[in-house]
């Protein structure tokens, strides 16, 4: 099978929705299908890996994003031979592949793995909260139901979606965890070195240090758990 993953940003950024992408190509390469991904970005870069197919578009400051509204012509007659594409943003990627695979009729999953709710109150202080929920409210409903397959990877993700008004079946399919970097570990860092006692509980975060990741709630609530336990420590590793 000729499987598309269309996605706004790709490698060399790194995000959750990068890692699941990468993933997913990975694993489903070693089952036999050819996986491509369609991106925007700058066409020099020299990817570690095949088929991954960018368009061009404006970079949008130091995001990791780049604005672009088509794909360029071989990257299009590329995406005609899909058997299937996987959109993982509903915007650009998303509305591309309404527009090109829909009438061809090339079936399209999308997975909202994002709280734009959330990136729309970070990022976008100055809008108020009702009016980038109503933004949601009028685009998203509709997007969906034009996809075949809609995937959240929580059932929390599955309520947001319902409250934003999308009434399209929902599979909840949690994301997946490469083990094989864990499984031989050849120098692992010793909690010595980290201040860390034998004895201690360590919780830990993994993940990008973004406005949307609301960390200052995970801050509060550990803060809690280090009054009523004193063996208790927070570990965050991460990069944003």
């Amino acid at each position: 099978m000729r499987i598309g993953m269309m996605v706004d940003r790709y490698k060399p950024h790194i995000s959750g929705i990068t890692n699941y992408i990468s993933i997913n190509k990975k694993y489903l390469e070693k089952a036999g299908h050819e996986v491509f991904v369609f991106t925007f970005g700058d066409l020099e870069n020299v990817d570690d890996e095949p088929n991954v197919i960018r368009s061009p578009g404006m970079p949008l400051v130091d995001t990791g994003y780049y604005l672009g509204f088509g794909y360029k012509r071989q990257a299009r007659k590329l995406l005609f031979s899909m058997d299937i594409v996987h959109a993982h943003h509903p915007f650009l990627s998303g509305t591309i592949a309404i527009r090109h695979c829909r009438p061809r009729g090339i079936p399209i999953v999308f997975t909202n793995h994002t709280r734009y709710d959330l990136y729309a109150q970070a990022y976008l202080p100055i809008l108020p909260d009702i009016v980038g929920e109503a933004v949601l409210q009028a685009y998203l409903p509709t997007f969906c139901r034009l996809c075949d397959l809609v995937v959240a990877p929580s059932s929390g993700m599955r309520a947001i979606l319902v409250k934003l008004g999308v009434d399209s079946p929902i599979s909840v399919i949690p994301n997946g965890v490469d083990l094989e970097p864990f499984a031989n570990v050849s120098n692992p860092i010793e909690r010595s070195t980290l201040g860390i006692g034998s004895d201690a509980v360590v919780l830990t975060y993994v993940g990008t240090l973004g406005h949307e990741q609301n960390l200052p709630f995970l801050l509060r609530s550990f803060a809690g758990t280090a009054n009523a336990y004193d063996h208790v420590r927070l570990m965050i590793v991460g990069d944003g």
